[in-house]
């Protein structure tokens, strides 16, 4: 029981940050769950955890959502669940977050490349980019989150349609999750109070981010996206002091 109020209490503690500032509750979460779950459990739990979290952050963000963008990102998103999913085991992934990060970095704080790159960006491939990589690597939540900020002007459009996309892509796991939660049953309880916890979480978080400045939430995503770029290229290539 004590584990179970814990996981909710975390759970909601990380869906707030999610709602507040549009990613990061899902990073937060999966590098705390290994503490207490077996390792069987973690990807299972954490992704309906993660599923409850974005769509409850969408519906309090409803009237937000960018609906336009669906159809863009829903096409892309389902391709790239196809491909990535039939070549799941022959994809090398070592270096995909150098890639990540990098195009993060350059879309945020070059100019130049922002520009060219917004040629070739659109919706259609970063539902199959973010969707497909996410079957992979866990999520590739911010490929998007940097496209909308550059795309839409307010916080809340950003963060509510970013939840839309973390949704769908959520759901496409679905399948995979159905194969290997063999022992989920075992962790109902621990699940039940992790969902109350991410769902709460996201009701206070977006109350929360409706008080706070637009300006201030997008240069605080600016930031995060920096350092979390900077993260993943840095555990991801071998230098002398990692």
């Amino acid at each position: 029981m004590n584990v179970e109020y814990t996981l909710g209490l975390i759970s909601f503690l990380t869906s707030f940050v999610a709602a507040v500032i549009g990613f990061g509750g899902g990073m937060l979460l999966i590098a705390i769950l290994p503490v207490f779950l077996s390792p069987g459990l973690i990807i299972p739990v954490h992704g309906i955890t993660q599923l409850a979290s974005n769509s409850s952050r969408l519906l309090f963000s409803f009237t937000h959502v960018r609906w336009t963008l669906l159809p863009r990102f829903l096409a892309g998103s389902l391709a790239g669940a196809l491909v990535f999913g039939y070549f799941l085991s022959n994809i090398p992934i070592r270096y995909l977050p150098v890639a990540i990060g990098s195009y993060i970095l350059l879309t945020l704080w070059s100019r130049r490349f922002s520009s060219l790159a917004g040629k070739y960006e659109n919706y259609y491939v970063i539902g199959f980019i973010q969707t497909g990589l996410g079957l992979v690597v866990g999520s590739a939540g911010p490929l998007s989150l940097s496209l909308l900020t550059k795309k839409l002007k307010t916080k809340d459009e950003i963060i509510a349609t970013s939840s839309m996309f973390l949704t769908i892509s959520h759901f496409a796991k679905i399948p995979v999750y159905s194969a290997i939660a063999t022992g989920l049953t075992s962790a109902l309880g621990i699940t039940t109070a992790m969902v109350i916890g991410s769902i709460l979480g996201s009701f206070a978080g977006t109350r929360a981010r409706l008080q706070v400045s637009n300006d201030t939430v997008l240069g605080v995503i600016k930031i995060l996206l920096t350092l979390l770029s900077l993260h993943m290229i840095s555990r991801a290539l071998p230098f002398p002091w990692s």
